[in-house]
């Protein structure tokens, strides 16, 4: 494709989607499936598609840069995967048969398997069961609090340690930065519409809306490892790699989009960015806030000995009041077999985050000993080293929804209202997880033709650690 400067004219192409992560492989496949007749080409800047979606393979230890699965629990997820004939070869990690544990007073402890398990466990005291109950005669809370502030109001600040594991497990986050209005708009408009979030999850319960939140879903990954997903998503498309866009402009020709190899047009255009590479692309269109938060963590793989010592579960997460190093573990071989050579055992620990990112200017030997250290006083290791040990520091960091990011989701809307042709979506606009990824690209495909369309009311995260 010529540049415009050299006066030979261009085909313009029906879609360019700007981005070949999986947002943008997500949005082709859908494009494919929904609008064959459209043309369609994928601008990515580096020299390879797959965003942040990286596995590793060393030594028999199968271990993961970005991700380490996604629930099997959203539709369009789903459909991609039995597009893509994954379905027969997917590993499956129930949360039912999984323990997930939480580091408390030093010791680990299963998390409940359902809401109303929090009676009997030993992780709340009876006063602070006792509290939970004050969510019936609790107003909804005025403004945009905190995850943090909206917890302790509707149950008592007996929950922080639980809900700082969750957003830990999530966002590698601060509960008190993160938007709740933002990270779970679902939740709060049932506090909103029922006056209590107890009573609104009953009556969703009941009218059968809320059945998905009762029943627990299965953690999703791979034998070849996650990578194997945009090795897929990426097959069939016109992709072009090592292609950076710095500008983009509406014009009488269409979208214009000017690359470091020349300028290309599309009729429509898809920003599948994250969200601050996409703020830096919009600028001329002024959005609210030049950049959004990040949180950096790097994953430390340690092989051992299986001795039998590491439960069948999913791993454990460690509130900040613990004090602990690692942000948590993974008992990665336990939930996918195949991770680990046999008579090993694969753990992968998270260390950094939005709390402590000098923690991640150490150097790999420091980081690994600090890091055994810290597992050594939750889990009956091996004595000596252990045999396998690699830290991945993954490229770029995790969008945190802090302050108010329902103000740049509004102005994407009318971003997208204003500019018939334009659809945005993409890592850190509407979440973090896989699941809120291809979700966000069909959304973003149809409003292309149909800008500003309202996708219904917010869903109703369920919270898994």
């Amino acid at each position: 494709m010529a540049n415009l400067s050299t006066g030979i004219a261009m085909k313009k192409k029906d879609v360019i989607i700007v981005g070949a992560g999986l947002s943008g492989l997500a949005c082709a496949h859908f494009l494919k499936q929904e609008r064959p007749e459209l043309s369609c080409l994928l601008l990515e800047k580096s020299e390879q598609s797959g965003g942040v979606i990286r596995s590793h393979e060393e030594e028999g230890y199968l271990c993961e840069w970005g991700p380490h699965g996604f629930l099997d629990n959203k539709e369009e997820s789903r459909e991609i995967l039995a597009d893509l004939d994954l379905m027969a070869v997917m590993q499956r990690a129930p949360l039912k048969e999984f323990h997930r544990y939480l580091c408390r007073r030093g010791r680990l402890r299963a998390l409940p398997q359902k809401p109303q398990e929090l009676i009997t466990s030993k992780l709340l005291s009876p006063w602070d069961k006792v509290r939970l109950l004050g969510d019936l005669w609790k107003k909804p809370l005025p403004g945009h609090p905190t995850i943090g502030q909206w917890a302790a109001y509707r149950f008592g600040k007996g929950v922080l340690p639980l809900v700082d594991a969750a957003v830990t497990g999530t966002f590698s986050g601060d509960l008190h930065r993160l938007s709740m209005d933002a990270v779970m708009p679902g939740v709060r408009r049932l506090e909103v519409e029922y006056g209590s979030l107890l009573r609104g999850m009953k009556a969703r319960a009941k009218s059968g809306k809320g059945k998905g939140i009762t029943s627990l879903p299965a953690m999703i990954n791979f034998p070849q490892g996650l990578e194997i997903l945009v090795q897929r998503l990426a097959t069939g498309h016109d992709i072009r790699t090592g292609c950076r866009v710095h500008s983009l402009e509406k014009s009488e020709q269409g979208w214009r989009l000017g690359t470091d190899s020349g300028v290309l047009l599309a009729e429509h255009v898809i920003c599948a960015l994250p969200v601050n590479a996409a703020l830096e692309l919009l600028a001329p269109f002024q959005p609210p806030v030049a950049r959004v938060p990040l949180s950096h963590i790097c994953n430390v793989s340690l092989g051992f000995v299986d001795n039998n010592s590491i439960p069948k579960g999913f791993g454990f997460l460690t509130p900040e009041c613990e004090g602990r190093f690692t942000l948590g573990c993974m008992f990665t071989s336990r939930m996918f077999p195949g991770r680990a050579p046999q008579g090993k055992v694969l753990l992968e620990a998270l260390v950094g985050g939005r709390r402590h990112p000098e923690r991640l200017d150490l150097d790999d030997t420091e980081m690994i000993r600090r890091v055994v250290a810290d597992l050594r006083e939750l889990l009956a290791l091996p004595e000596g080293a252990p045999h396998f040990a690699r830290v991945l520091r993954p490229r770029g960091g995790i969008p945190q929804m802090e302050g108010d990011h329902l103000n740049l989701l509004s102005w994407r809307t009318a971003l997208e209202q204003n500019n018939q042709g334009l659809g945005l979506c993409g890592f850190g606009w509407d979440g973090i997880g896989i699941n809120d990824m291809t979700r966000s690209a069909r959304q973003a495909i149809r409003a292309l033709d149909q800008p500003g369309t309202d996708s219904g009311a917010p869903e109703v995260k369920p919270v898994y650690f």
